[in-house]
């Protein structure tokens, strides 16, 4: 019987800049090196072996000197080994970053489909990438020439499975022909990379998405987007004969929140409330937020709103509107209106408007009217 535990994890892209943090971004960039340190310290909490990335582990192939150099003393400064798979950010061209990888003590590329021993009954299958745009299923070519084995054989590939995506995506996986691969003793496990969210794929639990150990991206309400990011696996296999049983945990390693926020606003109590969502988020500095907010606020409403607003964005790592769906009205409250001068004809013309509240046409010209009074 074989057993190895190993650290799950993908899409480091170490180099991600985002243009909505500004002079926040240098602290970006200082946790994407610090999610390496705590892949390492999770690898000897868990008394794993060594860790795989599963592709996208920089941004590009063309980075600062001073980007790859802190890189590379991060993976270098790791407890484990670790190999690195090339992905679609960073495929093995002419020019490919991991040139700079080589003589770093406990850093391997896989460069190519040949099993890689890494101990004793255990080695590691890859399927990089050597272009922008793979034709073929790369998983395939990886394993076709593969036999059953006694061996603990663990996968890495990058991309998606044909039955998760309807569009003409470069080098989709067959998951029906992985799966056969796992049933026979071929595989064992298939780490996979490109999603940034946790997720397994089979149900086999022998396929996942580790997601990406550091948030880049939102997390919608709705439930989509970068919903459960952050995370890296600690993945146990055990195998007799050709016959293996897998173990997934999973485990939150991120700092960083990026939320999507939307609020339907009509009162004060409604802006209290949004405002008090905003000083509930722990960790300010390392959260990103975009809100949209709809409905109609009195003019000491928006003004509250606005001011609350204002006073917390330098807290939070950014903080800003969704202007496409950004769909909030002034609405002035009467008494507001009876004490706005405008004089002469523009005057007559509100009073005339106001007599007739409940037309929303006339409504709406005197939000308007009001409105460009206010900002005159």
């Amino acid at each position: 019987m074989t057993r190895v535990r190993f650290i799950h994890t993908s899409d480091l892209q170490i180099g991600m800049t985002r243009w909505f943090l500004g002079l926040d971004q240098p602290l970006f960039d200082d946790s994407r090196l610090a999610a390496i340190r705590r892949l390492g310290e999770l690898a000897t909490e868990t008394g794993s072996e060594f860790i795989v990335v599963a592709g996208d582990v920089f941004e590009h192939n063309s980075l600062s000197e001073r980007v790859i150099g802190r890189a590379l003393e991060a993976l270098r400064a790791l407890p484990v080994p670790v190999y690195l798979l090339p992905g679609n950010h960073d495929p093995l061209v002419a020019d490919n970053i991991f040139r700079r990888t080589e003589g770093v003590e406990g850093v391997h590329v896989v460069t190519s489909t040949e099993p890689v021993p890494v101990s004793e009954g255990v080695e590691i299958v890859g399927a990089p990438w050597r272009s922008k745009f793979p034709v073929g299923d790369l998983v395939r070519v990886a394993l076709e020439p593969l036999v059953p084995t006694d061996a603990i054989r663990i996968g890495l590939a990058h991309g998606q499975i044909e039955s998760r995506s309807s569009d003409a995506v470069a080098g989709l996986i067959d998951l029906a022909y992985v799966e056969e691969k796992l049933a026979v003793g071929t595989l064992d496990y298939l780490a996979m990379g490109d999603t940034h969210s946790t997720a397994s794929l089979s149900s086999t639990g022998r396929v996942w998405f580790s997601g990406a150990p550091e948030t880049t991206d939102f997390a919608e309400q709705s439930g989509g987007g970068e919903n459960d990011s952050g995370n890296a696996l600690v993945v146990t296999v055990v195998k007799e004969g050709l016959t293996s049983e897998v173990e997934v945990e999973k485990h939150s390693v991120g700092q960083w929140m990026f939320a999507s926020l939307s609020a339907d606003l009509y009162c004060a109590e409604d802006v209290e409330d949004f405002l008090a969502r905003l000083d509930a988020y722990p960790e300010k500095e390392r959260t990103v937020i975009k809100y949209a907010l709809s409905g109609t606020l009195t003019l000491t409403d928006t003004q509250n709103l606005e001011q609350g607003i204002d006073a917390r964005r330098p807290v939070f790592a950014a903080l800003y509107e969704r202007e496409r769906l950004m769909d909030l009205h002034l609405e002035p409250g009467d008494d507001e209106i009876e004490h706005l001068s405008v004089g002469g004809v523009a005057q007559g013309a509100l009073a005339e408007l106001f007599d007739d509240p409940d037309d929303p046409i006339a409504r709406d010209a005197v939000n308007l009217m009001f409105r460009l009074a206010k900002e005159s």
